[in-house]
């Protein structure tokens, strides 16, 4: 499963959301109204679905799922880098 895909279906089900909902460009605490709880239990899901440390003032300052996509495929490439310097 791609990242986006994997961020998206993880925001539909927490948020309860219809696909369509969803847009990919739209900010979360904007667009479909996500309150602080919901972003901070958003944060926790994602760390376990990717397996990588985020803050829940980075979901809120990058909101969006592209955003979102980015931050998690930077932290995957640092991650990944770090484990090639290793070996």
């Amino acid at each position: 499963m791609e990242v986006k895909e994997k961020i998206r279906e993880t925001i539909i089900n927490l948020l309860k959301l219809k696909p369509q909902e969803l847009k990919d460009n739209e900010k979360l605490c904007e667009g479909i109204g996500a309150d602080s709880t919901e972003l901070v239990e958003l944060v926790i899901a994602l760390e376990k679905a990717f397996g990588v440390k985020l803050s829940a003032k980075e979901i809120t300052k990058f909101c969006s799922v592209d955003d979102i996509e980015k931050m998690i495929q930077s932290k995957l490439s640092d991650f990944s880098s770090q484990l090639s310097a290793k070996r």
